[in-house]
This record gives C-alpha cells, sequence and structure tokens, in this order.
C-alpha cells in the first residue's frame, strides 16, 4: 500500500484503528477472552433485590459473573453518608476472592459519579489492591460511566471482563507497526467515532466496543458521497466473526440509541450508534445440526487464513461456501471447495445467510418501507446481491475499507461530569467555566485548539438539595497531527501477558459456550401477541411476565414524564414470579364494601430511584403502619398511582412473598402527579383527611409514623421536609380505605390500560411499524376521540431548575415529520404539565402562553415516547437530539369535576393564565379480567 501510494513510513503521523476484537468477544461469548469478574457494591442495604447481571444473558452472566457481594458504603443524593466504608468488610470478600482466583474486580458505589469529597470507590480500590496485589485488574465504575446503578454497572462489568484481552490486543498492534517502519502513536476509535489513545483504550476498551460500525458508517457515508445523500440506509458491515448493522440517517451520521443502549443482551446508559450485532461473518462456522444448517455464532475469526478450507485447513466457513456457491469469487484455492461441498449444504447456506441478514435489517427497521442497503466490510461477499426489505443493495468500490475510512475521519472529544454549586456563582458563569475546562482536556486530548468546540450540554439540578447542579460538557474538535508524536506508545501489558492475543485453547476458534444464542432466557417468553391470553382464575388475574413487561411500558407511558423508570422495579417483580411467587390482580368491581384498601409505594426524586436502588422501605413502611394502627390490616392493595415505578409498586407489595393480598386494578391518579394531595380520594372530599394515619421509611433504619395531621396537604408538607433527611426517597404506607370508598374514588381498570399500551407497543416492535406506535397507542387508550398524536420531532432545549423540591423546566421539541411543522415545548414540574406551541422566532416565556396555542394541558395526559423504541422518555432523561413522539390522552372523568381541575389543572402548577380545555372524551379502560374471564 506504501508503495502504491508513494507514502514515506515516516511521514505517517498516526495510526488510528477501530476495532470489532472487544464486542466480538462478548458477541460470540468467548470464554477464552472473557475474564471472570467480582463485583463489590458499596450499597448498604440497597440493590438488594436486583443483584449484579440480573437483567443478562444467562450464558453470558455464567461466563463472567464468579462473585458479588453487597458491603457497607454509597451515598445520598446530596453527598452525605449511607454508610462509610468498611475495612474488615472488604478484606473477607478479598479473601474470597482471592481463593476464587479472580483476577478482575468491580467495585459500584451508589452515587460515586457524584463523589468527590468521600472516594469511596477509590478507598475500596486501595484496600483491594493492598490485600490482592498488582496482578488484579480494578474497575471502578465512575471512571466507565454515568448516574444509572444497575447500567454503569454493567458498563464496568463488561470493561472488567475484556481488559485482559484488550491489553494483549492493544499491545499486538505494535508489531506489524514496526514491520512497515510506523514509529507513531496508536489510537483506538470511540463508540461515538472520537478517538482514544492506546494506553486510555487499555484501560477502558468497553467505550471502543462499537466504534467498528460507527467507523463504517461513517465510512460509507463518504463512499457513497452526493449520489446517494438525502436518503436514510441500512449499513451491514460484514466483518470476519459478526455482522453489524445500524441506520445511516440522511445526514450521513449513524442513528444513536436513546436514554439506554443495549450491547449482546447487556443494558448500559452511554452514548451508543444503534446497532445490532449477529454471529455471522468471513470466518463462521458452518456445520449440520440435526436436518439444519448452522452459521456461525462460532467463528475462526482472524485466523481464517490458515484454517479456511479455501486455505488449506480443516474448517469449512461462509467463505469456503460463499466460494463454492459463485464461480466470480477467487478467494484462496477455490478448487478446494468447488465440487467438494454437497450442492445441498450450498443451498441451505444461502438460504440461511440470507435469512439471518434480512431478520437484522427488519429488527432494525422503524416502518415496514423498504430501504436502501449498503453492504461493506470485508466479510460482504458472503451477503447476497439482493435482500427483503432493501430497495436495493449497493456494495460500492473500496466497500471492503470503509472502515478503515471511517477510523481516519476520527475527530478528539472529552467530557467533564461534575456537581457544583449555584450558591456563590451563577449556572452561567460555571457553565462557562466546565466549558473552557472541556476544551482544554479536549485540546490536551490531542485536539487542534482552534477546531474544539462545545457539542453537548446537559445541566441537571439535584432535586432536594440546595443550590447543587450536575453538568455535563462534551467538546469536539479536530485530531491536531503535528503533536502526534507527544502520544507516545506505552507498554500496556502486565507481567505474565506477552502480548500474544491467542489465548484461546480451542484452536482458534472462538467457541460461543452455548448451544443456542438466540435462547436467552432474561426476557418473557415471546408469545403470539394476536392470540395471548391472560390467565385468569376465579376472577383474579394471575400476572405472568409477558404480563408484566406490557404493564411495564405502560406504565411509563401513564406516568407523562414522571413516577421514576419502573425498569428495577420491574426486575423485583419478574424475580418474584421466577422464584415461584405469584402475583394477582382484582377488579375493583368486585370488591365488597367492608374490604381494607392499603395503599403504598415510593414518594420522592425520580433521579434518587435510577441509583440508589431499592431495599426494603415499602415493606418497612407497611410494617411500621400496622404495627401502631389499630384500624385493621389491609385486605387488598392499590396503587397510588399508575404513572412510573409507583404503577408497579402494587404488585410487589401485593405479592405472594411480601402482603400476599390481590392488587386493585385501579389507582388513586390515573396518571403520575408530583405530590400526594393530587389523588382522587382528595377530589372527592369526602373525608376530611384521608393520607392520615400514614408511615414512611427510608430502608437504611429509619421510619417515622404519623398518626394524624390537619390535612392531605400538610402530609404532603412534612413527608417532603423529612425526604430531605431520608435521603430524598422512601417508601410510603397509607391507612386503608373500604372497599366501598375505593369502587367510587379509583380511577378505574388503570393496570388494564397500561397492559393495553404496552401490548400495543410490543405488537408494533414485532410488526417493525415503530413509525406508527404513537397511533397504535391512541388507539389503546380509546381511539381518536380519546387521544391525539400531539407532535412527532426532535429535542432541541432542555431546561431545568429547582423549586421547592421538584424539577420544574420545559423541553423544545422541532418538527422532523413531514405532517408537523415547527415548535413546541412542554414545561415540566416532575411530570408534563402541557404541550404549548410556538410561533415562529417566538421565545419561550413562562407566562405568556396563550390558550389557543395550547395544545394539551394537565389534567390530560402528555407523555413523550421515544421514537425508536415506542417507551416514554421521563423528564430525567430528556436530552439534545432525542427523536421523540408526544401524544395527548384525555383524563379520567374523576379529574374534570371542577375540583379535580382545581386540584390537577393548571392553576396547581402556577399557569393561572391558562385554562384547561378537554383533548378529548374520556373512555372508561376495558378490564383484562373482564375480556379474558372465560366464566363470565
Amino acid at each position: 500500500m506504501f508503495k502504491s501510494a508513494s507514502v514515506d513510513p515516516n511521514s505517517v503521523a498516526s495510526v488510528t484503528i477501530g476495532t470489532t476484537h472487544f464486542v466480538n468477544a462478548v458477541v460470540t461469548r468467548d470464554s477464552s477472552r472473557l475474564s471472570p469478574v467480582a463485583v463489590l457494591r458499596l450499597s448498604g442495604p440497597f440493590s438488594k433485590h436486583a443483584p449484579p447481571c440480573v437483567d443478562w444473558p444467562t450464558s453470558l452472566r455464567k461466563i463472567i459473573l464468579a462473585h458479588y457481594a453487597l458491603v457497607r458504603g454509597g451515598l445520598e443524593i446530596d453527598g452525605e453518608l449511607i454508610s462509610d466504608i468498611d475495612e474488615q468488610e472488604i478484606v473477607e470478600q478479598c479473601k474470597i476472592i482471592k481463593e476464587q482466583s479472580i483476577k478482575s474486580i468491580v467495585i459500584n458505589g451508589v452515587f460515586s459519579p457524584i463523589d468527590t469529597v468521600e472516594r469511596q470507590e477509590q478507598r475500596a480500590a486501595e484496600i483491594v489492591k493492598r490485600e490482592l496485589g498488582d496482578e488484579v485488574d480494578i474497575v471502578l465504575s465512575k471512571t466507565v460511566a454515568n448516574l444509572g446503578f444497575l447500567e454503569r454497572e454493567n458498563a464496568a462489568i463488561l470493561n472488567a471482563s475484556i481488559l485482559s484481552f484488550a491489553r494483549k490486543t492493544i499491545a499486538s498492534f505494535q508489531a506489524p507497526m514496526q514491520k512497515l517502519g510506523l514509529n507513531c502513536p496508536v489510537f483506538i476509535t470511540q463508540n461515538d467515532g472520537t478517538l482514544l489513545s492506546g494506553e486510555a483504550a487499555s484501560r477502558l476498551p468497553i467505550r471502543t466496543f462499537s466504534s467498528g460500525p460507527t467507523n463504517s458508517m461513517r465510512g460509507a457515508a463518504f463512499l457513497v458521497g452526493k449520489q446517494e445523500s438525502g436518503e436514510a440506509m441500512m449499513v451491514v458491515d460484514v466483518g470476519g466473526t459478526t455482522t453489524d448493522v445500524g441506520l445511516l440517517l440522511a445526514n450521513g451520521f449513524p442513528r444513536q440509541q436513546a436514554a439506554y443502549s443495549e450491547l449482546s443482551g447487556v443494558r448500559m446508559n452511554f452514548s451508543y450508534p444503534d446497532v445490532k450485532s449477529i454471529g455471522l461473518g468471513g470466518g463462521s462456522l458452518v456445520r449440520r445440526v440435526g436436518d439444519r444448517l448452522q452459521v456461525g455464532p462460532e467463528s475462526v475469526g482472524y485466523r481464517l487464513p490458515e484454517k479456511a478450507l479455501v486455505f488449506g485447513g480443516d474448517v469449512p466457513t461462509a467463505t469456503d461456501y460463499t466460494v463454492a456457491a459463485s464461480s466470480e469469487i477467487s478467494i484462496g484455492d477455490p478448487d478446494k471447495v468447488r465440487g467438494k461441498l454437497l450442492d445441498a449444504d450450498i443451498t441451505d447456506f444461502r438460504k440461511e445467510t440470507k435469512l439471518m441478514i434480512e431478520r437484522i435489517i427488519d429488527t432494525m427497521k422503524t416502518s415496514p418501507k423498504d430501504l436502501p442497503v449498503l453492504l461493506v466490510g470485508g466479510g460482504a461477499v458472503v451477503a447476497p446481491d439482493s435482500l427483503k426489505g432493501a430497495s436495493r443493495v449497493i456494495k460500492p468500490e473500496w466497500s471492503g475499507v470503509a472502515n478503515a475510512i471511517g477510523a481516519a475521519m476520527a475527530r478528539v472529544s472529552a467530557v467533564v461530569d461534575t456537581v457544583k454549586s449555584t450558591e456563590k456563582q451563577t449556572e452561567k458563569v460555571l457553565l462557562a467555566e466546565i466549558s473552557e475546562e472541556a476544551k482544554q482536556r479536549t485540546v490536551e486530548a490531542g485536539a487542534l485548539a482552534d477546531s474544539v468546540e462545545v457539542v453537548e450540554v446537559e445541566t441537571l439540578p439535584l432535586q432536594y438539595v440546595a443550590n447543587k447542579t450536575r453538568f455535563i460538557v462534551r467538546a469536539a474538535g479536530d485530531f491536531d497531527f503535528s503533536r502526534a508524536q507527544d502520544f507516545t506508545n506505552l507498554h500496556v501489558t502486565k507481567a505474565g501477558e506477552d502480548g500474544a492475543t491467542d489465548a484461546s485453547a480451542h484452536n482458534g476458534i472462538a467457541p460461543a459456550s452455548i448451544d443456542d444464542t438466540s435462547a436467552e432466557d432474561n426476557a418473557a417468553p415471546e408469545v403470539d401477541i394476536e392470540n395471548y391470553k391472560p390467565k385468569i382464575v376465579a376472577r383474579e388475574w394471575w400476572i405472568s411476565e409477558t404480563d408484566l413487561d406490557w404493564i411495564t411500558i405502560g406504565c411509563y407511558i401513564l406516568g407523562t414524564g414522571g413516577g421514576g423508570s419502573p425498569y428495577s422495579t420491574m426486575l423485583r417483580v419478574r424475580g418474584i414470579l421466577r422464584a415461584g411467587g405469584t402475583v394477582r390482580v382484582v377488579s375493583p368491581d368486585d370488591l365488597q364494601d367492608e374490604d381494607l384498601v392499603g395503599s403504598g409505594g415510593a414518594a420522592g426524586s425520580p433521579t434518587v430511584g435510577i441509583e440508589k436502588l431499592s431495599a426494603d422501605e415499602i415493606m418497612d413502611a407497611q410494617t411500621g403502619l400496622y404495627e401502631l394502627f389499630k384500624g385493621g390490616r389491609a385486605t387488598h392493595i392499590i396503587p397510588l398511582e399508575i404513572g412510573g415505578s409507583n404503577g408497579l409498586q402494587g404488585l410487589v407489595l401485593g405479592a405472594s412473598t411480601n402482603m400476599n393480598v390481590p392488587c386493585v386494578d385501579g389507582d388513586w391518579m390515573g396518571r403520575a402527579y408530583p405530590t400526594k394531595w393530587q389523588t382522587t380520594p382528595v377530589v372527592f372530599g369526602e373525608r376530611e383527611i384521608v393520607f392520615a394515619p400514614v408511615c414512611v421509611a427510608d430502608g437504611n433504619g429509619n421510619t417515622l409514623y404519623m398518626p394524624t395531621a390537619k390535612s392531605d396537604l400538610k402530609v404532603e408538607q412534612v413527608i417532603r421536609a423529612a425526604l430531605s433527611q431520608m435521603g430524598s426517597a422512601v417508601g410510603t404506607a397509607d391507612a386503608p380505605v373500604t372497599g366501598e370508598e375505593t369502587k367510587r374514588w379509583a380511577v378505574e381498570h388503570t393496570i388494564s390500560l397500561s397492559w393495553r399500551i404496552g401490548r400495543e407497543v410490543a405488537r408494533a416492535r414485532k410488526e417493525n411499524r415503530i413509525d406508527s406506535v404513537a397511533e397504535s397507542i391512541i388507539n389503546a387508550v380509546g381511539g381518536p376521540e380519546t387521544g391525539r398524536v400531539l407532535f412527532k420531532g426532535k429535542i432541541v432545549g432542555v431546561e431545568r431548575k429547582l423549586w421547592m423540591g421538584h424539577v420544574y423546566g420545559e423541553v423544545i421539541v422541532e418538527a422532523t415529520d413531514d405532517q408537523f411543522s415547527g415548535k413546541i415545548k412542554i414545561p415540566f414540574k416532575n411530570e408534563n404539565i402541557a404541550a404549548v406551541r410556538l410561533h415562529d422566532g417566538q421565545e419561550s416565556k413562562t407566562g405568556e402562553e396563550r390558550n389557543e396555542d395550547v395544545l394539551a394541558i394537565v389534567p390530560d395526559l402528555i407523555s413523550v415516547i421515544d421514537a425508536q423504541n415506542g417507551e416514554a422518555i421521563g423528564t430525567p432523561e430528556y436530552r439534545y437530539g432525542l427523536l421523540v413522539l408526544v401524544i395527548g390522552i384525555t383524563a379520567s372523568e374523576r379529574w374534570t369535576s371542577p375540583k379535580g381541575i382545581e386540584i390537577g389543572g393548571p392553576n396547581a402548577f402556577g399557569l393561572n393564565h391558562l385554562e384547561y380545555r378537554p383533548l378529548g372524551k374520556f373512555v372508561k379502560p376495558v378490564s383484562v379480567i373482564d375480556e379474558f374471564d372465560d366464566k363470565a
């Protein structure tokens, strides 16, 4: 290459590599390259119901998770201690880790990303290093990802598992460079297409996991140039081991995943191209299993030139079958396979590879419409020339080096993620200082100073914490090639690591370690959505995992941006079901007048919920209540609110492993509201006070019982005041009301409604019509007379501020769909309050909105949906660039009385200048029990 291009190797300033080595090890479940990991959680009593890797595919969990322990430690959101770390406790865990010969350890502390004072993860790491020596790898979760406890931990575990292999891989790049006479530094491209030095990549390989597909897509955009511009395209990058598929948007950049990303079934929380991978590549093994020809996921990978039949090897690969199937392809010695492989096997191979690629393309599409498919990568020869779902298949010239072209175009970036006090400096001044710091870090990372710009800014006020805001600023710039020699290559391997990457004892073949990578049990069993029937026994609905999945999706959508993500609560209910427990739901219509219906759930900041996962606070509150309350124990439980995480808390409380009572199909809100007095029992006003006695517990040994109060508003005020001293999150238990009252007050059949919404989202995904998922949700809630698609667009602005412990703010959405134009704003107070049209050139000013510009307003529901997967996006997850759908749903008639509008309408949120105009006509949800009870 150097000769043909007349390039002197000494003139090369740097080598940039986009590698799929690391992601391949995870996708293929390569136990020879994935090290077992021990996890130490600094969490005290919290997170006990969601152990490490709880939501991972079983096969991957068995390979990687060797040991875990929950030890003392962790911080509250305001930086106060949950508890300090206990040195002796960590020493005891080190003994176990040493006995099991585990060399990779992850330390994950609650709120560690904002821990700048206690340094708990660092202090714990020092103890581990002292006890186990330098030969172990210790990964601090805070160095890997940001807030989001489970997702950060997942990323840290994968990072730890791949560290040893990453060091060997990066060290192995040195030899061929020296052979070519290259004396320049090596850079690895990150997931977002920017650069990471070889030394940094050896510490944080997780950041490069999906750089290969990013490079391929950026390179593909360059190769097709203007001839295909202005049109979205599916890029299929076929390598030696995997095929990666992503959507190249019309602007030439890869589509990014939303608030959470997923790799091989593992959920994480950093920016990631929306890429799906399958175990199909040029080196994929081909063999007959029973009556089926199986292709992959095992692969000979980079050893194709010595293992494949066409090169004189003895392992049948996808390349061999491709050469045998076509006289036009000449790789190796075609005579070694042509006429030697069975015609039936060749036919089946073509069918299987075509089906595999078509299936993965199908799952990536958001509309049934055919898209152009761009085939790139060194293994692209194994892909057919026509594919179902493709309007055309394009194999551009130089497609085999699209990845290299993309890598050569990479930029440099840096991120500053910090918490600052706004007491003495304004947010604007602090943001300017932090932006300068981000720019400086980008220059230090190798960027040309004049090219550096701030590309992403996020400000997140911390609820219930006075004058504290979290700032996240990302800057990026072009690489300064004149400084390339500043980035000298370091020796990245440890003692005992020789830099050889062939650690496999399997003759160079990457083992899948499982019989079938698709047969994973981390999700509910796949069902025929059209014909699925819930289990109804004697008018009781016995919740299944499928029901739970659909209810979870629906709860977050009904949460109107608030209520907190139900994900961790879903994991808890799923754990109960998998352990043999039962969860039952009954219709409010079937309650006896004398029944006692208790209530409870979680109260506090949604941001706390993604980081400090539950201990036993909601059951502690119930236990504390009934120890002191003398009015009788609950025979049933009802969720306080259906929206968000609390929508599932009734299922947790009522489960056979906890209170063992049925959960009522309804709630006190029909949505999520920010305060406890914004509930239907208060709207009805039949009791002077409903929510006292009340008991709250923080899960960390502190319980508060309030037997009496002057009003429900006072109960709210006292609990909110206590929250700041109880970690900004508590479990609550309310004294029961009668069955007769419940039938009058409850917003009926909201668990059924959540189930129906979730079913429609699942159906839209399965039928690859996410583009019309908003319309499907509208049909589930009662049709066009009840709901409406208010807007489709992209988030172009988010502003948040704190007042009285609640996050107030607004999000600006700009139209990206032909159906809509202009911009709208959605003000929120924990939950979305309204959707208001902005006119061209109009600045968003609170208090100047006009009734005629209001698209929807409380008590009607305004939900923001992720346009890529149909799930809700909560107000803490709003960020620039997300493609969203905004839907409006008419509120229950429980809320549209004058009293209901007073408590839950515009005036309750300070929008006194706006009036409530119903979006449509409320349609009472149909009970799942009524529909599917065979005896009805």
